[in-house]
């Protein structure tokens, strides 16, 4: 069987399995942190991935965005991705949004699914992601790479006192255009797939109920040093949730 190995897992079983795949789940973004997250997610049989990117494949994509391949160059990247998940697994419903998520569109994407993960590579979206998730109250798996770093969290949005949210790790100011971006630092290819792989498993732990997801936590990859760790994320009392 095509899940055997999953639901051989203990506390995951057939239960787990069932869960996975009548699971909704959006993934923000199809390129270094998206093509992992991606790929994990139609393996395991979630049944409907929605896709929600903009851009088209580029060659200089190809070192770190392994969903995509030479031929496709020029082609959708959302369309490209589900060619790819099709053939690895015919039984996921994709769904595919070829435009960037706005503040117009954001609720009615999100709303839609059980949970959300944001593979973007910006701020802009990343607060816009974490705001719609904050008010439809939708869990939210967050990552980020650059250069040989990466970082993993994951955000309940369940509104009680101790919930914590993206503003509580990278507070609003008005400079935050100004921090580094990928495309200055550079992207170790193989870092997109170590923390793709971290947050597609936070996500099928969300679905599934097992083990201890990261939530209140911030997971630390350096994989210069080979090194990782977990620190708790200290909530910002001044931080207004949207």
């Amino acid at each position: 069987m095509r899940y055997t190995r999953h639901t051989r897992l203990t506390d995951f079983g057939d239960t787990g399995q069932t869960a996975v795949e009548y699971a909704r789940v959006v993934v923000i973004g199809a390129g270094g942190l998206g093509s992992p997250v991606l790929l994990y997610l139609a393996a395991a049989g979630v049944g409907t991935i929605g896709i929600v990117d903009d851009d088209v494949v580029d060659l200089s994509n190809l070192q770190r965005q392994v969903i995509h391949t030479t031929p496709r160059a020029g082609q959708e990247k959302t369309l490209s991705a589900e060619q790819t998940l099709t053939e690895l697994n015919p039984n996921v419903s994709i769904i595919r949004y070829p435009y960037r998520m706005t503040p117009q569109n954001a609720g009615q994407i999100v709303s839609s699914y059980d949970v959300v993960v944001d593979c973007s590579d910006n701020f802009t979206t990343r607060y816009l992601v974490n705001d719609a998730c904050h008010e439809h109250q939708i869990p939210h798996v967050w990552g980020a790479v650059i250069a040989y770093y990466g970082q993993v969290s994951v955000f309940i949005h369940d509104r009680s006192p101790h919930s914590v949210t993206l503003d509580d790790i990278y507070p609003r100011t008005p400079d935050f255009h100004s921090l580094p971006s990928p495309q200055e630092k550079g992207t170790f290819g193989p870092l997109c797939g170590v923390v793709g792989s971290v947050m597609a498993g936070e996500v099928i732990k969300i679905i599934t109920g097992v083990g201890k997801i990261m939530t209140g936590r911030i997971a630390l990859i350096d994989i210069f040093s080979a090194d990782m760790r977990t620190l708790p994320i200290v909530k910002h009392k001044n931080v207004e949730k949207k």
